[in-house]
């Protein structure tokens, strides 16, 4: 995530992560607050008024503190909203992840931080890459990254990862954002649909747009509710994942191989086996473990078969 020379910058600037500053000094008298509890002033403030209203000042006013005496706890603005942030992420429940199966573990996933984002539409503000590596954070990145893991590379896993995450995050923006225009007394969108069905109706009518034509009058999508469309879009991003997993570029012994047989210095590949699961031929490896199914998606598709029979590996 990080590059050598970014860290080696980092290292040597002024900055000290919030993360590496204790909560209380090791001497004098017991403080009065604490981070968690000022971190959930804050959180509290930003979901009734925005992040904008969540000011050192506010805060320290919403626990009955000094606004100068909040800086002995958080030492500034910025360090406030990485408390926040962090403290959120902490709302993502991934108990018992990975499982095993890793659909299961990204549906989970995708579906806690929908609601983390819905339930806290400020954290659209802050998000930023690389992320801020709190306690929080760190267990997400550990937990979820893990679930690919055993699948793909690291930096195959990133990518599929940022993919999925971008879906989610888009997907409760624009959610979210409609929310607050409806509560600002703007239309909804079942209202704005039928404010502009006249106009509509004349696009249909012309003929000239056969396209926008076939998805007013085919498409199911614009009248979903936002959880069913959600759904719906999560299960093609994970069918596009499960793609991914099931084609494995080939590896350095098999491009050897391949190439030796092309140059004639090598004899014909051995029969291949048959996947227990779909039938498919498996192919053979140069060295190391014989295969057993003929991808990862049937791997996992057997896991999850041993999984609901209960029968052993």
């Amino acid at each position: 995530m990080y590059a050598t020379e970014e860290v080696a910058r980092v290292a040597d600037a002024d900055h000290v992560s919030i993360w590496m500053r204790p909560e209380r000094p090791a001497r004098g008298p017991r403080p009065a607050y604490s981070r968690p509890q000022i971190t959930e002033a804050a959180v509290r403030v930003a979901d009734a008024e925005g992040l904008e209203a969540a000011t050192m000042r506010r805060i320290a006013a919403e626990i009955g503190a000094g606004a100068m005496s909040l800086y002995r706890y958080v030492p500034g603005r910025d360090d406030l909203v990485e408390l926040m942030a962090d403290h959120v992420m902490g709302e993502i429940d991934l108990a018992g992840v990975p499982s095993g199966d890793w659909r299961a573990d990204l549906t989970r996933y995708a579906e806690g931080l929908r609601a983390m984002w819905l339930r806290h539409p400020w954290i659209a503000a802050v998000r930023r890459s690389p992320p801020g590596l709190g306690p929080n954070q760190l267990r997400l990145i550990e937990r979820v990254t893990a679930v690919l893991d055993p699948h793909v590379s690291i930096d195959e896993g990133l990518s599929l990862l940022s993919i999925l995450t971008g879906y989610v995050e888009s997907a409760a923006r624009e959610e979210a954002g409609q929310a607050a225009e409806a509560r600002r007394g703007g239309l909804t969108a079942a209202e704005r649909m039928t404010r502009n069905s006249p106009y509509v109706r004349r696009l249909v009518e012309s003929g000239e747009y056969p396209m926008f034509t076939k998805i007013v009058l085919e498409a199911r999508q614009p009248h979903l509710g936002h959880g069913e469309r959600f759904r719906y879009g999560l299960e093609r991003v994970l069918d596009c994942m499960a793609a991914a997993l099931s084609e494995p570029g080939p590896s350095r012994d098999e491009t050897s191989v391949t190439a030796s047989v092309r140059n004639g210095t090598a004899a014909g590949p051995a029969p291949a086996a048959a996947c227990p699961v779909c039938g498919a031929p498996v192919a053979e490896t140069a060295a190391g473990r014989p295969r057993t199914y003929c991808s990862r998606a049937c791997r996992q598709r057997a896991y999850r078969a041993r999984k609901t029979t209960g029968s052993p590996e």
